[in-house]
């Protein structure tokens, strides 16, 4: 199993979360900024999961799901988005996209040694 880990994430309260815990778990995490730039870094590096912030504006995360799900060497990546729990249309479109998981922030948060570890 790959030890790398994608995170499309903007917001720096949980790219520093997701930094932390994956070195604790002694994962490398790679953070994209745009759509192109996750496409390419999971082609190469191969990674156990992406986590992508669904609000974040950058990496289109909808669009990213859905090319993610359309190539078939990308297809078998987990995919976990994370939301606002009162942003329940944007829940059941990440899932409609092709994300494996979609939880709201707090839950997110809780699980993220298990989502980063491949255990959910």
């Amino acid at each position: 199993m790959s030890t790398t880990i994608i995170a499309a994430v903007d917001d720096m309260f949980f790219a520093s979360k997701i930094r932390a815990v994956a070195e604790h778990l002694g994962l490398q995490i790679q953070f994209v900024r745009s759509l192109p730039a996750a496409l390419e870094t999971a082609r190469s590096q191969g990674p156990a999961v992406l986590v992508a912030d669904l609000h974040g504006q950058r990496c289109e995360p909808l669009e990213l799901a859905r090319q993610f799900k359309a190539e078939p060497e990308l297809r078998s990546i987990p995919l976990v988005g994370f939301f606002s729990h009162v942003d329940t249309a944007l829940q059941a479109a990440a899932q409609q996209a092709g994300y494996d998981r979609v939880l709201p922030r707090s839950a997110f948060t809780n699980k993220l040694p298990q989502i980063l570890s491949g255990e959910l």
